[in-house]
């Protein structure tokens, strides 16, 4: 391993220190919350779909509730990104008619990471060619936990150029990786190897997000940062699914990161449900746009 990765791994955030900065970040937040403060909650979402049922009519269909959408609610921001399978990219791309939405797809064997690297390199370049602006892979979860960190490091550093300049999210599991020190590991070797954003979960596990593990992160971003002068996003996803949720990683990420981390170019939320109900608490009525 680098010898980055070696000092920063001396910095993991005891359990105090986490249940401090949870304490800081949930005396920031209202009972009442902002609408304006919601509205660019909804514009750091990467509207998901990716399910087991998903085909091209309903992705036609996902793709053109994004495109009328500054139509049905003109003064409120649009999602950050539509995030779907690679079979899906083409789908999206023909379809998308509006500006500042990016495509975004898993790859690499998502869920598991389980397959040959080669195979995993090939779906990540399909996916970029089809269209994909920003591309999600699962770190080696079993590799990980087998201490294998080289590979691990290796495979995300093959498949970050294997993409070019497009951006590469790089999910920790973290609800699979055993305790918090872990997750600081598997966030700094994902850093260390050129993720753009680091990301708690694929959903598809019994333990996705947690504060616990989205205040790890965070502090570990803003250790690689301090090191380097290099900004990596954080994403959350799994579970997140009301205002509150999503509100309470915003202050985490706020009291972590500061401002600069705010805006969608370093901070998302992975969710559809959590968008409809955003929508509602703005509006004060029950929504399904989404």
């Amino acid at each position: 391993m680098t010898k980055l990765y070696q000092k920063l791994i001396k910095s993991v955030p005891s359990e105090a220190e986490i249940r401090k900065g949870l304490k800081k970040a949930g005396s920031m937040s209202s009972k009442i919350p902002d609408k304006r403060l919601l509205m660019n909650i909804l514009n750091v979402i990467d509207l998901t779909s990716l399910n087991t049922t998903d085909n091209k009519s309903h992705i036609i269909h996902l793709t053109g509730k994004v495109n009328s959408f500054s139509g049905r609610f003109s003064n409120i921001p649009n999602v950050a990104a539509i995030c779907v399978y690679p079979n899906f990219v083409s789908v999206v791309k023909e379809k998308l008619t509006v500006k500042n939405v990016k495509i975004a797809s898993v790859a690499g064997a998502f869920p598991t990471s389980q397959t040959f690297r080669s195979i995993k390199i090939a779906e990540c370049k399909m996916a970029v060619e089809a269209g994909a602006d920003e591309i999600d892979i699962v770190l080696p979860v079993g590799a990980f936990l087998g201490k294998d960190f080289a590979m691990v490091a290796d495979e995300i550093r093959e498949l970050k150029e294997s993409i070019g300049d497009k951006h590469l999210k790089v999910i920790v599991e973290s609800g699979l990786l055993g305790g918090y020190e872990e997750i600081f590991k598997a966030s700094t070797i994902a850093m260390d190897a050129g993720a753009d954003f680091i990301k708690t979960s694929t959903g598809k596990t019994e333990i996705s997000a947690t504060p616990e593990a989205a205040f790890v992160m965070c502090k570990a971003i803003r250790n690689f940062y301090s090191e380097t002068g290099i900004k990596v996003g954080f994403k959350a996803a799994g579970g997140i699914v009301t205002s509150a949720d999503a509100l309470t990683y915003y202050y985490i990420l706020h009291s972590c990161l500061g401002d600069e981390w705010i805006g969608n170019s370093l901070f998302r939320i992975g969710s559809t449900r959590l968008a409809n109900n955003i929508l509602a608490d703005i509006s004060g009525t029950c929504i399904q746009y989404f």
